[in-house]
């Protein structure tokens, strides 16, 4: 530093993100492929002139999608919020755009600080599927009973031990997690309240759009997936909707569902403090 310059003050922002994951390797940057954390730290260097770590809320899959994502950079720029954000969305690849820019106090983590997390998953049920949603929901072509599924969501409320919808392999310290609220929604396939609801329309002929939304404090790799895949296994009557007590019970991933397709997730909301991000 030159003398007589004073250093900048250094900045803490969190940014609000939505994303189409269809072609990234997941939002943590990679040895090979490109990232969504990656194109961020990108972006931001060109701005702020040599590296910047970025964090994010969720560590979403290859495939998955965004529509809450959260991340937090510290950064010496001096751009305002609404600056930034249009210099940002110049840069980055169309599949992601920065909705917002919010200044936050010193040691604001998007991850560490989140109080809560809200994932959605989407089905399309019905003899045929909308072309234009493939890369958006997960299509079952079999009747399925929103009701059972329904029931059985609701079974996941509370601190449980959730080893039976882990991804094998995955390490963690405890598989104990706290589901706040676990439902099923139904609607018709492209109902307008549906963000991910394309044009042009197609006639699905009485086909639905169900929605697995759940809100935790925490979640496993691929637990929410896990759990659709289970429910889709009850909605067919393929098990019980009190299986799902007894997985919780017994807690042998092989007894649960099978993954359900990364392009049906999404994540949708993170909480702090009582302030939620926009769905």
């Amino acid at each position: 530093m030159h003398a007589g310059l004073k250093p900048r003050t250094v900045r803490t922002l969190k940014l609000l993100l939505a994303y189409d994951g269809t072609g990234f390797v997941g939002w943590q940057r990679q040895a090979a492929g490109p990232s969504v954390q990656g194109a961020l730290e990108e972006a931001l260097a060109r701005i702020e002139g040599k590296a910047v770590a970025v964090a994010g809320a969720g560590r979403t899959d290859a495939g998955v999608h965004a529509t809450g994502q959260v991340a937090s950079i510290e950064v010496t720029l001096v751009l305002d919020a609404v600056t930034l954000r249009r210099a940002l969305n110049a840069m980055l690849p169309p599949a992601i755009r920065v909705l917002a820019v919010e200044e936050r106090e010193p040691g604001f983590h998007a991850r560490f600080s989140a109080r809560s997390k809200t994932y959605e998953y989407r089905i399309l049920n019905g003899p045929v599927a909308n072309p234009f949603s493939q890369r958006y929901a997960w299509h079952v072509p079999f009747p399925l009973d929103p009701e059972r599924m329904a029931g059985a969501a609701r079974l996941l409320e509370g601190t449980h031990d959730f080893a039976a919808f882990r991804s094998t392999g995955t390490d963690v310290h405890t598989t104990v997690r706290r589901v706040l609220t676990s439902s099923v929604l139904c609607s018709p396939a492209g109902s307008p309240n549906d963000p991910f609801a394309l044009v042009p329309a197609v006639d699905l002929a009485g086909g639905t759009v169900l929605i697995y939304r759940v809100t935790g404090t925490g979640f496993l790799r691929h637990m929410v997936r896990a759990i659709a895949g289970t429910l889709v296994d009850i909605g067919a009557g393929r098990a019980e909707v009190a299986h799902m007590r007894v997985l919780l019970e017994e807690r042998h991933r092989g007894s649960a569902g099978p993954t359900a397709p990364a392009r049906g997730l999404c994540l949708a909301r993170v909480d702090y403090d009582g302030r939620s991000t926009a769905l």
